[in-house]
């Protein structure tokens, strides 16, 4: 496969024809070289310490550990790297940047710089230099990225949350692709249990599941949380819409979804407990290795597309992170670029076997995406999909929204029976104007 040359990237060529492939010492070659022409250059005696999510298909985390190798290698910094679920992330994060103290850099979730994006170093001049050299940023990269008129973390990737469903069972429950409109989608989860073969969301605390189908459930009946001015206006008719679509979808669910983390629907349909859920592309790969008969007989979709016409989809974006007290500065700055330039990047994405997405435009032609049909859905998901702000900014409050997951627990209060939708809704409504004051 073709590779960028010393040359070529000194000359910043963004032309990706094929994915890079460079392995062993052609990989340490070239690392070399990109160390000496780069614009950061370590501090002397420079270590870096990262927390990570954790990992969900291994041959992704086996490409990183490979890039991480390289980089050390090439610039002689060591780092260290630690991995942690997705909702620990989180509130370790959270408490670095209270204490200043801890790993320099933050792999996490959704909007986590803009908890406290003070604390997070300026990366513009990163962000400006992959830009510039990978065909520009996703629009919605570019939200997440910057806080006011400067970037204060580099968006990696993002992993789509797409609907993951069996082929046969679908076809038998008289659907031969799967519904792409609201009142389909409801149809088809009926048609689903009636035959045996249901299917289910996770409306317990899950960082990635819940909140994907939630926020997908809230704006494709027209609610929002907030307005353009992040103004709380989650009171109305279409959230009570919104509600009632989705205890519809609760009844046609397999029990105890509301108890479910971000592995529980993973379990679940590799078990052929569950026929449909949401979820990234990991079920497919973990299922290709140990239930190749489920692999054969699924397949991947977009969420259902509700009264606007438009996606209204909700990707899982991961965002890094350099907190303001490292004494490493610029050797982050080094790591971040490094992680994405095409000879890194495109081996490490393919490795991931679609369960990341890029987004740099640029890698759009990556062979991942065409390899196997049932990953292309993926391939688009940094186009597609909404912030976690909606109509609202992304910022330290949307962030703060979503990691209490503000809307899930509107929705798991009245598909449980807690609440009424008068109930559900003033709850998310206290607590959303506690946050947005």
């Amino acid at each position: 496969m073709d590779h960028f040359t010393r040359r070529a990237l000194v000359k910043g060529g963004t032309a990706l024809g094929a994915a890079s492939a460079l392995t062993g010492p052609a990989l340490l070659d070239w690392a070399k070289a990109w160390a000496q022409q780069a614009k950061w250059k370590p501090e002397k005696g420079a270590k870096l310490a990262m927390l990570r999510w954790k990992y969900f298909v291994k041959a992704e985390d086996d490409a990183f550990v490979k890039l991480i190798d390289a980089f050390t290698k090439a610039t002689g910094v060591p780092v260290e790297i630690s991995r942690e679920s997705y909702e620990d992330v989180q509130p370790k994060a959270s408490v670095a940047a209270n204490t200043g103290t801890g790993p320099d850099l933050f792999w996490g979730l959704y909007s986590l710089p803009h908890l406290f994006p003070q604390k997070c170093m300026d990366v513009t001049d990163v962000a400006d230099y992959l830009g510039k050299k990978y065909g520009g940023w996703v629009d919605s990269a570019v939200k997440y990225g910057h806080s006011g008129n400067k970037w204060i973390c580099i968006p990696i990737c993002y992993s789509g949350a797409l609907m993951n469903y069996r082929i046969e069972a679908s076809k038998k429950a008289g659907f031969s692709k799967f519904p792409d409109k609201l009142d389909a989608f409801l149809e088809y989860t009926k048609a689903m249990k009636a035959q045996g073969t249901p299917g289910g969301f996770a409306l317990g605390h899950a960082s990635g599941d819940a909140n994907s189908w939630a926020y997908w459930c809230l704006w494709s009946n027209g609610g929002e949380a907030v307005d353009k001015n992040d103004k709380v206006i989650i009171n109305s008719p279409e959230t009570a819409k919104a509600l009632e679509y989705a205890k519809a979808l609760y009844g046609n669910m397999v029990p105890g979804t509301a108890a479910w983390n971000d592995s529980s629907n993973n379990k679940a349909f590799l078990a052929g407990e569950i026929n449909w859920t949401n979820n990234g592309i990991s079920i497919y790969v973990a299922a290709q290795q140990s239930a190749p008969k489920i692999a054969e007989d699924m397949n991947h979709a977009y969420f259902p597309v509700g009264v606007s016409g438009k996606p209204t989809e909700l990707h899982l974006m991961y965002p890094v992170l350099a907190m303001t007290y490292t004494k490493y500065p610029q050797a982050c700055k080094a790591l971040m670029a490094f992680m994405l330039e095409a000879d890194n990047f495109n081996p490490w994405i393919e490795s991931a076997k679609g369960y990341l997405t890029h987004c740099l435009n640029a890698y759009d032609s990556n062979p991942v995406w065409t390899a196997d049909p049932k990953a292309t859905p993926f391939r688009d998901v940094a186009k597609r999909t909404l912030t976690a702000g909606g109509l609202g900014s992304v910022g330290e409050k949307a962030a703060t929204a979503i990691s209490d997951f503000v809307v899930v627990d509107m929705f798991a209060n009245y598909c449980t029976g807690r609440e009424d939708v008068k109930g559900s809704i003033a709850v998310a409504e206290r607590q959303l104007k506690r946050i947005y004051r």
